[in-house]
This record gives C-alpha cells, sequence and structure tokens, in this order.
C-alpha cells in the first residue's frame, strides 16, 4: 500500500521526544536496580542526607551542605559513581550527562528520606 503524504508528516516527528523518554525509562529502571546506592556508604548516605550535612542537587550530584565528618568522602564516592552512570547513558541514548543527571535527580527526589535537602536551580535550597 502506498504511503499517503499525510503519514510521511508524522515521520520525523517522535526522534526527540521518544529519546527523552527511552532516557526516562532507563533511569527509573536503574534506580530501581540500585545502580546510583553505594553499598558501603548507604546508610550513612541517608543519615547525612536527614542531617542535613549532605544535600541533592537538581543536576543529580550530591552536595556537601556541611562540612565534616564524612560526608566530603561520601559525597565524592556518590557523585564518582553517578558521573559514570550519566556518561553510559549519555551515550547510550545520545544525549548529554547534564539531560540524563537532570532526569535522574527527579528520581533521587521521589526516592530520598524526609528530610533531605535538595538544591534547585535557582540556587535556593529546600528541604523534602
Amino acid at each position: 500500500m502506498p504511503r499517503t503524504k499525510r503519514d510521511d508528516s508524522r515521520a520525523p516527528r517522535a526522534p526527540r521526544r521518544r529519546r527523552f523518554l527511552t532516557l526516562l525509562l532507563a533511569a527509573s529502571v536503574s534506580l530501581a536496580g540500585g545502580l546510583l546506592a553505594v553499598p558501603a556508604h548507604a546508610q550513612s548516605l541517608d543519615q547525612l542526607r536527614v542531617s542535613g550535612a549532605i544535600g541533592e542537587g537538581y543536576d543529580g550530584y550530591a552536595r556537601v551542605r556541611q562540612p565534616g565528618g564524612n560526608a566530603t568522602a561520601v559525597v565524592e564516592a556518590v557523585n564518582a559513581k553517578r558521573r559514570a552512570i550519566y556518561a553510559k547513558r549519555a551515550g547510550e541514548q545520545s544525549t548529554t550527562a547534564g539531560e540524563v543527571g537532570r532526569v535522574y535527580a527527579r528520581q533521587i527526589l521521589a526516592k530520598a528520606p524526609p528530610g533531605t535537602w535538595f538544591l534547585m536551580e535557582s540556587g535556593q535550597w529546600v528541604r523534602k
């Protein structure tokens, strides 16, 4: 059956949307599988989040809010793993690691314990 003009007009429409939805699905699956967890620091990460020593950023990376203890070491370890995951996903999805990080940030915030601080893009800290 020959293609009509109407069918051809739909063809170039969805690649960017499909890529974003695929990226979002990949982020959800990765989080469900625990790829962002740092087993050696998992408990202390949540404790440091609740205490306010560590916060989460809009870009998908952890931030030290109150230096001291092992906050810096935990943030460095968590962010190193996240950088690797974001770079891998970005390569698979033909997008940037920054875009991947933003998708993950929403998932991280949703799964973070109550009391976690989140750095908004405006630079303002808000508490979950």
